[in-house]
């Protein structure tokens, strides 16, 4: 069993539960008049329940509860790019009805995208440009979804 698994499955029921705890502050709505709450508690609860058995499954491998008593350890590459990861998801979440949706596109897809490796800023930056536009013309535009305008009123 390795730590960094246990970790991050810890992480990822964490970001479940925020998830789940802020969209109860939203209108849920029913299945067949879903309102803005009910993705993202789905969401949450998907991914609590999903982490949770992984972390059953590794904690119960071959019948035995494995316990390490190392308390102290070092967050692993990989692992420190998945809290960068749901962190911007998370502040991108809290900004989301201040910054509109097109700024929030663009300032979320340009801090995944170099969370992920994209060193160069100019492709970082046309690439999430482009990416917002095409998405708010999908959206908005055409599929006609009322999105947050924010401060920019688009």
């Amino acid at each position: 069993m390795k730590k960094d698994e246990i970790f991050g499955a810890a992480v990822l029921f964490l970001f479940g539960a925020l998830t789940t705890i802020l969209s109860l502050g939203m209108e849920i709505g029913t299945f067949r008049t879903a309102g803005t709450g009910m993705f993202p508690l789905c969401l949450g609860i998907l991914l609590m329940i999903l982490s949770g058995l992984f972390i059953s499954k590794l904690l119960l491998q071959n019948g035995k509860i494995m316990v390490k008593r190392e308390l102290a350890f070092e967050i692993p590459g990989a692992t420190k790019q998945m809290i960068f990861f749901l962190g911007a998801m998370v502040l991108a979440t809290l900004f989301f009805n201040r910054l509109g949706y097109l700024f929030i596109s663009f300032l979320m897809m340009a801090a995944l995208l170099r969370i992920l490796g994209m060193k160069k800023w100019t492709l970082n930056i046309l690439l999430s440009f482009m990416v917002a536009v095409a998405c708010y013309f999908l959206f908005v535009q055409w599929l006609q979804i009322p999105l947050p305008k924010g401060f920019i009123g688009l």
